[in-house]
């Protein structure tokens, strides 16, 4: 009979159990943040059918998925309690950023062209990498550099930049357009991120960050003189269609799985984006895609594969706080501090 070493205890009859791969309490926080993209990659398609200005498509995008998100943060509250007034704060502050990158996303792609706003609008990823490690100490993985020039690539073609897509009529301003988007985007990622906590407030999350854009895109709207109060209903219809698909179902998984991703991968992810929208285009508007355009997919797809790898959770700590009945935190995954 095996004996076991002085000070340690003998196994008992779970111990095989012990060492078994323990199930999984929360869904993959990289399925999630797949999902949840696919979600918000018909955004460029249904603002298009909309036809409205910058400011009225940001604040109706934001404005009516209020509602909705209300009723679920009330039922979160009840069953989780509430938040700390800095932290519902700190959503609002997180969302501002997103009603600054909606309105100035659509200035772009008027200014510059559909295809380099796409690229320009993507490039979250490296702000969001470089703002992780500058600040934040997350060094990025192996996966996530060898991820990112296969993705840039990827949205290039997407953009169909490689095919010489037209321009737009002010190219320097579309430019500068593009490039605060993207760096809007990415602090709304980073913050949002930082303001979920341990993910387990979601809806109530999210809420406060949509009111937060709202507000955001009501006063860029008036300042730019881009508001209207009275969208025609068919107009109103596909907004209404935007906060349901893209506002909440999308963000909702997505807010979900970003504390229990690193930043720079979360921010890989939501570029899995541009190669839905092309499939979406190709079906809803019938805009068949090119042959660079179909690479520049596959590459981004790839890309995005290659990048999730990065964002599997740590085994050893998972395991443990499995074993504790303790809720995922923020930091139990690789990279994180």
């Amino acid at each position: 009979m095996e004996r076991a070493a002085p000070g340690v205890a003998a196994p008992g009859p779970g111990a095989d159990r012990m060492h078994s791969p323990p199930a999984r309490r929360f869904p993959a926080p990289v399925a999630l943040a797949l999902i949840g993209s696919a979600c918000t990659s018909s955004s460029a398609i249904v603002v298009s059918l909309a036809g409205q200005a910058a400011g009225t498509t940001g604040f109706y995008r934001c404005a009516l998925a209020v509602p909705g998100l209300a009723l679920l943060a009330g039922l979160e509250r009840r069953r989780l309690g509430g938040r700390k007034s800095r932290d519902r704060l700190a959503a609002v502050g997180a969302g501002a950023f997103l009603g600054v990158d909606l309105v100035l996303w659509t200035h772009s792609i008027y200014d510059v062209g559909a295809g380099v706003a796409t690229v320009l609008g993507n490039l979250q990823v490296l702000f969001v990498a470089a703002i992780a490690w500058a600040v934040m100490r997350e060094k990025p993985h192996r996966d996530m550099l060898l991820a990112l020039p296969v993705v840039v690539a990827g949205v290039v073609l997407v953009g169909g930049l490689a095919g010489g897509a037209a321009a737009g009529d002010r190219p320097l301003a579309g430019v500068s357009f593009g490039v605060a988007t993207s760096l809007s985007y990415a602090l709304f990622i980073i913050l949002l991120r930082r303001t979920a906590g341990n993910g387990r407030h979601v809806a109530g999350v999210l809420l406060d960050a949509t009111v937060g854009s709202a507000l955001c895109a009501l006063a860029l709207g008036a300042v730019l003189g881009e508001m209207s109060f009275a969208p025609p209903l068919r107009a109103l219809g596909w907004l209404a269609v935007l906060a349901l698909t893209s506002q909440t179902v999308g963000w909702l998984l997505i807010t979900s799985a970003l504390p229990r991703l690193p930043a720079a991968v979360s921010a890989l992810l939501l570029l899995f984006q541009p190669a839905c929208s092309l499939l979406l285009a190709a079906l809803v508007l019938g805009e068949v895609p090119g042959v660079l355009e179909v690479l520049g997919a596959v590459l981004v797809c790839c890309g995005v594969l290659l990048g999730a790898r990065a964002g599997r959770p740590a085994r050893t700590l998972t395991l443990r706080l499995e074993q504790r009945d303790v809720p995922l935190q923020a930091g139990a995954v690789v990279g994180e501090r």
